[in-house]
């Protein structure tokens, strides 16, 4: 999987995890050395997952400007159940130019609060659009 912005290629992996939880697509995890690690800069986002614990957010910087605030999250210290996922960053399909799950470009999933990755393999309804954030 593979992720751009302005022609930039800021993650690209063979060995991401891919999470599924109830009610919307898949997000998949990049370990951080398969990202451009020099790209990111730690936001003052902080949010709470009930099942993975804290969430840690990333700004994409290039130059000393923020491109893209809160382009990704991490979970540096999940729950026990969710240790495979430390570190590991996953990416808003929204907020970049271009998702790619081996050949097939990705939807973003609708809503601003969830970044599932939609492909053709994968049917909703999800989470996300107006009035389904309470499911």
């Amino acid at each position: 999987m593979v992720v751009d912005l302005a022609e930039v290629r800021i993650a690209d992996t063979h060995r991401s995890i891919r999470a599924l939880e109830t009610s919307h697509p898949p997000v998949f995890y990049v370990p951080p050395q398969d990202t451009r690690q020099d790209l990111f800069r730690q936001s003052g986002t902080r949010t709470w997952c009930e099942w993975k614990g804290a969430a840690t957010y990333w700004d994409l910087r290039i130059g000393d400007r923020t491109a893209v605030p809160d382009v990704a999250w991490s979970y540096e210290d999940p729950s026990p159940r969710f240790a495979a996922l430390s570190g590991y960053l996953a990416f808003y399909p929204s907020r970049v130019d271009r998702c790619r799950v081996g050949d097939e470009e990705v939807v973003a999933q609708p809503g601003d609060f969830y970044g599932g990755w939609i492909t053709s393999e994968i049917k909703g309804p999800f989470k996300g659009p107006p009035g389904t954030r309470g499911w």
